[in-house]
């Protein structure tokens, strides 16, 4: 069979043989064991639904073995014999070219080079899937391929519900993630319904299609890294940043900190996926002894060296080494998945990582207790460092709220706050977002490493000409952004598809992806997808992460990500998402996205100045009404752009008042 025909197929009415599990594979820990044993049967009855009956007798046993020992019903079995990557987009069968991308950019979170844990679906964070099991990707390209562009294709948390009679102006994907009655959010809430089958973690980008690799958080982070240093009026050249984390989004610390010109050490516990990133580059130096790293830190700091050294090991070894050397920590993080944190998102000090999964697994109470101890051993160290000048922030991670929640010493006098801040609340909210600048990305679907030069290029004449007019407001970031363009070829930024990241306003994006979609038109480039992250401007609500710079009293609600996910779909996305869980945890945050295809048309133009200006200004509009400075600048500027937009502004009390 060619691959276009293994993709028409979907499920195969003859079952392919079983699968051997390939240990060489970074996989997902096994799950803990939730269901009881009528779930159980639930569970298999849920998976059984996607097979004919005729198959029942035989998948049972195997889908109950999965069950037992991974705490997940996978599937191996249908795992395509295909290699996992995004092909051109003029290999995928189909009827729509937007289907056909959205296609591209779904095997792309699966690339065994991309995702965290490719046999189970998950492209990052421990728990972030782009599906449950195996049946329902087969069905989803089946679907896609069969598409034409008066038709919808609903998501429900994976699973493809079905085509839809639409019209060529909709989206042609509608995904939802985990959207799950408000009470029923806590981590066992997700635990029991992942497991049965009829709810799944979308994380942000992995289960919006929209992941594009450790790129895709490497320039907010050398943004987080610069402005951070800025703060403390620190040149980066010989100063130590120390963070944890190299899985998923956090693989990405080590290569920003290398652009950013300082020293990074980045500790991680799983030897497989610290060897890909050394692999792949994004790491200059691995480590695997403290006595080790002080000798290499040292050498570093003596020569004002920019390297970036993982040490394979737990970080809170790093810290506490650290304090007793007296070695000076400048910037201090994590980027753990600790929104994750009895599920593999964060692992106990002492024990050996494959000790901690066995634990894990079996005695679940057992490793939250070791977890909780570990959180709190760590945030003592970093008192210690951060008493003798180091500034620590919080990287969004749930690093904070999970450590109060284990009784760290994390709390501020009030007892209500953190004793440290967010970096969005500190460094990008009121720099970044505020002024609308994020996470807007873009994907060359031709697959051609020419295209991506092309759009560079393109991006970079943009962004320079609207330099010249640019208020003196946001300067900085338009010359941050003008500088990452510029090195974006030399830093070798590509795992997976043609893609890359730009922090960009509205009035930016527009340009850049009108400037693309004429090119599109002129035959110069292939097709285009663009999107961003979700940690964005307007995509999300997150009280402790993406909107913690709102002191209003309305960090709490999610109206913000709400609207904008409807406004995208009526605006002209080509699909969108919204998602229950994300960065900070189920339960903790609602986060939405999208992802839009140029083709060079006329109709695709319109859609790009009315999708892009509504997705950026909704979330300004939100921030400008909590009072914050930098929005109310910035939504007025908007209202100047277009007559058209008219919103509501606060007036300012005077506090002697009060």
């Amino acid at each position: 069979m060619t691959f276009k025909e293994q993709i028409q197929q979907g499920i195969p009415s003859i079952l392919p043989p079983k699968q051997t599990y390939d240990p060489a594979i970074n996989h997902a820990p096994k799950r803990k064991e939730i269901l009881s044993t009528e779930e159980k049967k639930l569970a298999l009855k849920n998976a059984l639904r996607y097979f004919d009956p005729k198959h029942h007798a035989e998948l049972i046993p195997e889908f109950s073995e999965e069950l037992e020992t991974y705490g997940r019903i996978y599937m191996y079995r249908l795992r395509p014999d295909y290699r996992m990557y995004a092909r051109p987009i003029d290999e995928y069968p189909g009827k729509s070219l937007q289907a056909k991308a959205i296609m591209h950019m779904i095997q792309n979170n699966l690339d065994y080079a991309v995702a965290q844990h490719p046999h189970e679906l998950i492209t990052y964070g421990g728990n972030g899937a782009v599906f449950q099991n195996w049946a329902q990707y087969l069905l989803t390209m089946q679907y896609l391929s069969e598409m034409t562009d008066e038709q919808t294709l609903t998501m429900f948390s994976g699973h493809p519900m079905g085509l839809f009679p639409s019209h060529k102006e909709a989206p042609r994907v509608v995904v939802t993630n985990g959207m799950v009655i408000p009470n029923y959010s806590k981590p066992d809430d997700w635990e029991k319904m992942n497991a049965l089958g009829v709810s799944q973690y979308g994380q942000m980008t992995a289960g919006s299609y929209m992941y594009i690799g450790p790129q895709g958080i490497v320039h907010g982070t050398t943004i987080t890294v610069l402005n951070g240093f800025r703060k403390i009026k620190q040149n980066p050249e010989g100063s130590l940043f120390v963070t944890s984390g190299l899985g998923g989004m956090s693989g990405a610390q080590p290569k920003a900190g290398n652009i950013a010109g300082c020293i990074t050490v980045c500790a991680e516990v799983n030897p497989k996926i610290t060897k890909i990133r050394h692999e792949q580059g994004w790491i200059n130096e691995v480590v695997t002894s403290t006595d080790e790293l002080v000798a290499r830190v040292a050498l570093a700091k003596a020569t004002k060296e920019t390297v970036s050294i993982a040490y394979l090991g737990n970080v809170v070894d790093v810290w506490e080494r650290f304090d007793q050397e007296n070695i000076k920590i400048d910037l201090g993080s994590d980027q753990t998945s600790l929104h994750n944190p009895w599920a593999g998102g964060y692992y106990p000090v002492g024990i050996s990582f494959a000790e901690a999964n066995e634990i894990m697994a079996n005695n679940p109470e057992l490793f939250k207790e070791k977890v909780q101890e570990t959180l709190r051993r760590h945030a003592n160290a970093i008192n210690k460092h951060t008493a003798k000048g180091t500034y620590f922030f919080d990287y969004g991670n749930a690093f904070l709220l999970e450590a109060s929640r284990a009784g760290a010493d994390v709390m501020a006098e009030n007892n209500i706050d953190f004793k440290y801040p967010s970096y969005v609340q500190d460094i990008m909210g009121p720099m970044c977002f505020d002024y609308g600048f994020g996470p807007f990305r873009w994907v060359c679907t031709s697959g051609k490493p020419e295209d991506l030069l092309k759009t560079d290029e393109i991006a970079c004449k943009v962004l320079e000409k609207m330099a010249e007019t640019a208020p003196n407001e946001i300067q900085q970031q338009m010359q941050d952004n003008i500088k990452w363009i510029k090195g974006a070829q030399e830093n070798k930024l590509v795992v997976g598809s043609q893609a890359r990241i730009l922090y960009a306003d509205a009035e930016g994006r527009i340009k850049i992806a009108e400037a693309f979609n004429q090119a599109i038109a002129k035959g110069e480039i292939g097709a285009v997808v663009l999107g961003r992250d979700h940690h964005d401007v307007s995509g999300t609500d997150s009280p402790y992460r993406e909107t913690s710079n709102i002191y209003d009293g309305s960090r709490f609600t999610a109206d913000m990500a709400i609207q904008n996910v409807i406004g995208d779909s009526f605006r002209g996305a080509t699909w969108v998402s919204i998602h229950n869980g994300g960065g900070v945890g189920w339960g903790e945050v609602i986060n939405g996205g999208f992802g839009m295809v140029l083709d060079g048309s006329t109709e695709a133009s319109k859609r790009l100045a009315s999708m892009l200006f509504w997705d950026v200004n909704n979330g300004i509009s939100r921030r400008s009404w909590a009072r914050n400075e930098g929005a109310v600048f910035a939504i007025k500027r908007a209202m100047e752009i277009q007559p058209l937009l008219k919103v509501t502004l606060p007036n300012i009390v005077d506090e002697s008042l009060l």
